[in-house]
């Protein structure tokens, strides 16, 4: 980076700050991981000059020939890795990635049955502000208010009553286990599409730590960061009787030209997620989250719904007096990192919330494991019992740094970026 440091230095500043956060900080956003130098490098490659309207050697341009190779790939090593008929990693984002399911298969006011956001939701499963609230006639399901998981029998029965064309599965924030093989059921007792949005839980998938919903569902979307560990972007899963409507709405549908550069980095995720350390990769994710979970628990925290599945769990603040905004707010300031985060039936608003949303794919990917969790427990309930206590916000601070410093992230290329 010595060109951009010499021609845009407060770029090239800000790039370099940010690698030293990511590096300093204890990062537990569930939706947040750290890429390979490889994938870096991908994503930062001269594929990015390249415009390539279409698809493999069908495209609008001339020249694609690299590119189509780059794109044959990514789309090989998907399929192999979630053994799917057909795969689209054109989309440039998840949300893009649902909206391409929503236009293609669904006309202007149908009707779809989706996840409640304040049980665990999406923006893009139906939030009156999102595209697919505007568009279609969301009806909602939600989560049992004892057990706080979904209740199989009560979807269905909301799915006889309303009758939708289409039935949404997936969150971004619900911990437990979702029984794909129950939703097609459900789907296939009132003649519905079912599609699955997988964001958060791709890499447990891929790895056969969870249920894979592609034997149950036409359609499944994914992005490729979060578990998967790969750049900013989506991809979309179907049957192979879909592909071609399927791949229509990606391109002229709704997007022109593909990312090249961030496909290439798709490739390279993918082709790590098919190695067997990438298995054992997200096995400790479970691991570390489940500890986290039960530390947090012995410290008396209560968690939604008991517990985890996954790579991520919310734990209900009701009781500590404190609203998620002012935990996350208090927890940032130590160079811990989490996300307020509604809870089910929740009394406060999305802005303030009851709740933190907390999961281990980052600190995992630095190389953390279970004693590194009962510390990182500590550390949160330190600061969550007394917020406002600036000694105490300092002295986190300086053990958040004595750890993250036992498991260095990006060191080489800090050194790099410092000496260009």
């Amino acid at each position: 980076m010595g060109n951009l440091k010499k021609r845009d230095p407060e770029i090239f500043k800000t790039i370099l700050d940010e690698t030293k956060r990511e590096n300093d900080n204890l990062e537990l956003i569930a939706s947040e991981n750290f890429v390979s130098e490889e994938v870096l490098e991908a994503q930062g490659s001269i594929l990015t000059n390249k415009y390539a309207e279409g698809y493999p050697k069908a495209r609008w341009y001339n020249g694609c020939h690299n590119v189509d190779i780059v794109e044959e790939i990514a789309i090989e090593r998907a399929k192999k890795l979630f053994k799917a008929e057909h795969v689209n990693v054109q989309s440039h984002s998840g949300t893009q990635a649902n909206m391409v399911i929503y236009f293609a298969m669904l006309n202007l006011g149908d009707t779809v049955l989706a996840m409640d956001l304040s049980c665990g939701g999406h923006l893009s499963h139906g939030n009156p502000h999102n595209f697919s609230g505007k568009f279609y006639k969301i009806v909602s399901y939600g989560v049992n208010r004892k057990t706080e998981a979904l209740d199989y029998d009560e979807i269905g029965e909301i799915a006889k009553k309303h009758k939708p064309k289409m039935i949404l599965a997936g969150a971004s924030a619900y911990p437990r286990a979702i029984d794909f093989k129950a939703f097609r059921r459900i789907a296939d007792s009132v003649g519905a599409f079912l599609f699955v949005d997988i964001a958060h839980i791709a890499g447990l998938v891929a790895t056969g730590l969870h249920q894979n919903p592609v034997e149950y569902a036409e359609f499944v979307t994914s992005t490729t960061h979060k578990t998967m560990r790969g750049p900013r972007g989506g991809f979309i899963m179907c049957r192979k009787e879909f592909a071609k409507k399927i791949d229509t709405e990606v391109f002229p549908g709704i997007q022109g030209g593909p990312l090249m550069h961030v496909i290439a980095a798709k490739a390279v995720c993918f082709k790590e997620a098919l190695k067997p350390e990438f298995k054992v990769y997200q096995a400790q994710i479970l691991k570390n989250a489940k500890a986290l979970c039960s530390e947090i628990a012995k410290l008396g925290y209560r968690i939604v719904a008991g517990g985890t599945d996954t790579h991520l769990f919310l734990v209900d603040l009701t009781s500590k007096n404190i609203s998620g905004r002012d935990a996350s707010t208090a927890l940032d300031r130590t160079g811990i990192t989490v996300n307020k985060n509604l809870i089910p039936f929740d009394k406060q608003s999305p802005f303030v919330a009851s709740g933190i949303r907390v999961g281990t794919p980052a600190v995992t990917t630095r190389g953390m494991k279970e004693p590194q969790m009962k510390e990182i427990a500590r550390l949160i309930d330190k600061v969550l019992s007394d917020p406002d206590n600036e000694k105490v916000i300092q002295a986190v601070q300086k053990d958040v740094k004595v750890l993250v410093k036992r498991f260095p992230l990006y060191k080489n290329l800090i050194r790099r970026l410092e000496k260009e």
